[in-house]
């Protein structure tokens, strides 16, 4: 008898137990780190990689140049032939030499020079030209002192196009600058009148960080920003909208944003017409007690993000406390514009890079 009771009273503590630790395991928002201390972790981690890509080397290939005309702006409009520029044509080291002859035709073949054999296409050049691009087709007597310490390897490149009507991109190239690894740039892009704008491009810094940027227009509009730490994602914003066949204007379908472990999405709501309300989700835990509120500052329907400031996002906390995010961010939202801003643009590919590519293609 006292066996039986013994065993019982075991069995009572084991099933107390069990049903204890269940519930602690319970993936309920009373049990999880609040949103306000993750939201705060998330923008600080943010902000330490935004700090240091920022000052980066790889930072400054992405912001600069702006001033130098690009290739397609010197272009004859008359060029409507199907151009098909491969790697292979255009592989060799090619190298920058001063050129003392002041005046002559707008060729960056003037400057540039091929110095040896390649696979791929490797382009050397002083940096002092790159970061003051307006005077690399200039000569000034102080240009003969200059060190190509600007050293930029494609590893794949393929441009496609008819002036005009279509053309379809790509590249891949990795950067050094006096000898240190900058990162690692690829771009894809495409342009036709039944598919609209495509366009893609990441940035690989030596230390971990990636950054990429994608959007796409025609019947289908999507924007995606994202900023990771190899494999962890610090920041993603993506936006959804498709095109109404009424009235021909995009309607928004989805939109996320991941900050750290915080989650924050709007999606249209099946099978009716109008958005459902924003939710918010800490390690994929829904916050019943908080509040998110999307508060657009712009009426583009292709691209409505608070990435570009199009639209700013206020989250009333558990507490009562109110923010937005660019409250919570401070400088760093104008960092993450600026970044991506210039991952739209890619400057130095178009300005210099394509530029080379083109001389060294037409000049064969």
């Amino acid at each position: 008898m006292k066996a039986k009771s013994l065993y019982l009273a075991v069995l009572l503590v084991g099933l107390l137990s069990w049903n204890c630790s269940n519930k602690d395991g319970l993936n309920t928002s009373s049990n999880t780190v609040s949103l306000k201390t993750s939201l705060n972790s998330g923008v600080q981690e943010l902000t330490t990689a935004m700090n240091t890509i920022s000052t980066s080397a790889g930072y400054q290939v992405l912001t600069g140049p702006t001033d130098l005309t690009t290739k397609s702006g010197v272009l004859s409009p008359l060029d409507t032939i199907t151009h098909s520029i491969l790697l292979s044509d255009i592989a060799g080291v090619y190298d920058y030499k001063a050129n003392t002859v002041i005046h002559g035709h707008n060729s960056m073949l003037r400057f540039f020079s091929k110095t040896a054999e390649n696979s791929q296409m490797i382009v050397r050049l002083p940096e002092e030209k790159v970061k003051a691009s307006k005077s690399l087709l200039h000569y000034t007597a102080s240009d003969t002192l200059l060190t190509n310490n600007y050293v930029v390897t494609l590893s794949e490149y393929q441009y496609n196009f008819n002036w005009f009507v279509s053309y379809d991109y790509k590249m891949a190239s990795s950067i050094k600058i006096k000898d240190v690894d900058a990162g690692v740039l690829k771009i894809k892009s495409s342009s036709s009148k039944a598919k609209g704008y495509n366009f893609a491009s990441e940035f690989v810094f030596p230390n971990g960080y990636i950054t990429k940027c994608k959007y796409t227009s025609g019947d289908t509009a999507v924007s995606v920003y994202s900023i990771s730490d190899g494999a962890k994602t610090l920041y993603e914003e993506k936006y959804t909208a498709i095109k109404n066949s009424v009235d021909m204007r995009h309607r928004e379908t989805a939109f996320s944003l991941a900050i750290g472990n915080v989650l924050i999405t709007r999606n249209l709501v099946k099978g009716q017409s109008s958005l459902d309300s924003a939710k918010v989700y800490v390690s994929g835990v829904l916050q019943l007690k908080s509040k998110v509120e999307l508060i657009d500052n712009s009426t583009d329907t292709t691209d409505k993000c608070i990435t570009n400031k199009k639209r700013e996002l206020k989250i009333t906390f558990d507490d009562g406390t109110v923010s937005t995010f660019t409250e919570l961010a401070g400088t760093v939202s104008t960092d993450i514009r600026s970044l991506f801003a210039s991952m739209r643009q890619v400057y130095f590919a178009t300005s210099i890079i394509d530029w080379i590519a083109w001389d060294v293609y037409t000049n064969k």
